[in-house]
C-alpha cells in the first residue's frame, strides 16, 4: 500500500498487527546537491508478509477491517496482494553475488564464497556493509588505479596494452614496500586491496564509527589484520600525529568530489610524500576539473585518468 509520509507510520502499526513475519517500509529519494547522500522523498510504500495458512482470510478480513477504521479518519488506497513462493530468501539473495575481476590481479569476492580464479588477489568483503563493497565504478576505478600504482610503475605514462592475466612478466605483488593511507576507507576494501598488493602498512580512516568497524571485520576476513591502522579521523587528525605515520608514497580517497576539493585546502597533499601519488575517485565527470584544479593548486600533477560511466578516477603525483 503506497501513502504519503503522514500516514505511512499508521498504516505500519495496523500491518504489524497482522504480519508476525515483518514490515517494510520504502521510500524515494532525492539528491539536494553534490554532496546529499540522498534524502527521503515521495510517498512511501508500506508492505507486510501473511503467512498462507488455514487462518489466512480471517488475517486479511482483520487487516482490512483495521484499514478500514482508519480510513474513516483520512482515505487509504485498497491494499494489493501477491503470493510469493517460499524459499530460503538469504540463499537466494547470495545467489546475485558474484565475483568481480577488477584491473589485471584483483577479484572481489563475496564473504562467503571460494575463488574461483587463483591467478587473482581474491578480496572478501561482505555486502550491505559500509560503503565500497566493489560493485560500485567508483571503487572499481580506484582499484585499477591502485593496482597499476603498485605492480605495474612500468605502465605510468607509457606503454598500457592488456597482457594476459597469466603473464609472468607482471609482478603479483609491490615490488617495494610502501606504506599506504585510506583517507575515508568504508568498508576497507582499498586498504585490504594494499596490503594484498604487497604494501607494508595501510591506515585507514574514516569519521563514520562503523565503517571503521567493518573495516576491521573485512580485514580479519581478509588475513590481513595485522598490516592494517585503522581510526576515526580524516586528513587533519593524520597531521596532527594521531596515528602511526603523517605520510606515504601512496594515497588514495574514494570520497565524492566536493569533499576532495575540502580535503585539499584542510592539507590532503600533505599527506603524499615527495614523488608519491595520491588516486582520488567518487567524481563525476562534471566535476572532474574542479578536483584537478584544486590538486594542481597544491603542487599535484595528473598522470592518468579512468572514466566508467559518468565517474571518473585520477592518479595525481606530487
Amino acid at each position: 500500500m503506497t501513502v504519503d509520509g503522514e500516514l505511512a507510520e499508521a498504516v505500519a502499526d495496523v500491518f504489524a498487527r497482522f504480519a508476525p513475519n515483518g514490515v517494510m517500509t520504502e521510500q524515494g529519494v532525492t539528491y539536494n546537491d553534490a554532496e546529499d547522500a540522498g534524502t527521503p522523498s515521495g510517498p512511501i510504500t508500506v508492505r507486510a508478509y501473511l503467512e498462507v495458512n488455514d487462518q489466512l482470510e480471517e488475517t486479511r478480513q482483520k487487516l482490512e477491517e483495521a484499514l478500514f477504521y482508519l480510513g474513516m479518519i483520512r482515505p487509504l488506497p485498497v491494499p494489493s496482494y501477491r503470493h510469493l513462493a517460499d524459499q530460503n530468501w538469504m540463499e537466494a539473495w547470495k545467489r546475485h553475488y558474484t565475483p568481480i575481476p577488477i584491473g589485471r590481479r584483483l577479484l572481489i569476492l563475496p564473504a562467503w564464497m571460494d575463488s574461483p580464479d587463483s591467478n587473482r588477489i581474491a578480496i572478501k568483503i561482505e555486502p550491505g556493509m559500509a560503503f565500497g563493497t566493489g560493485t560500485h565504478p567508483t571503487t572499481q576505478l580506484c582499484l585499477e588505479l591502485m593496482e597499476l600504482r603498485l605492480c605495474h610503475p612500468e605502465l605510468q605514462d607509457g606503454e598500457r596494452s592488456p597482457r594476459r592475466a597469466g603473464d609472468s612478466s607482471l609482478p603479483l605483488v609491490a615490488q617495494n614496500d610502501i606504506k599506504v593511507i585510506d583517507v575515508g576507507c568504508g568498508s576497507g576494501i582499498l586498504s585490504i586491496a594494499a596490503l594484498k598488493l604487497g604494501a607494508k602498512q595501510a591506515l585507514g580512516v574514516d569519521i563514520d564509527e562503523e565503517s571503521v568497524k567493518n573495516s576491521r571485520e573485512n580485514a580479519e576476513a581478509n588475513g590481513v589484520s595485522e598490516g592494517l591502522i585503522l581510526g576515526m579521523g580524516s586528513v587533519q587528525e593524520i597531521l596532527d600525529g594521531r596515528f602511526a605515520f603523517r605520510s606515504a608514497p601512496l594515497v588514495v580517497a574514494n570520497i565524492l568530489a566536493p569533499v576532495i576539493v575540502r580535503l585539499f585546502d584542510a592539507g590532503l597533499a600533505e599527506l603524499v610524500e615527495a614523488g608519491g601519488a595520491i588516486v582520488l575517485s567518487g567524481i563525476l565527470s562534471e566535476q572532474e576539473e574542479s578536483v584537478i584544479a584544486a590538486a594542481q593548486a597544491k603542487d599535484l600533477g595528473l598522470t592518468e585518468r579512468r572514466q566508467m560511466g559518468d565517474w571518473v578516477a585520477l592518479t595525481m603525483i606530487r
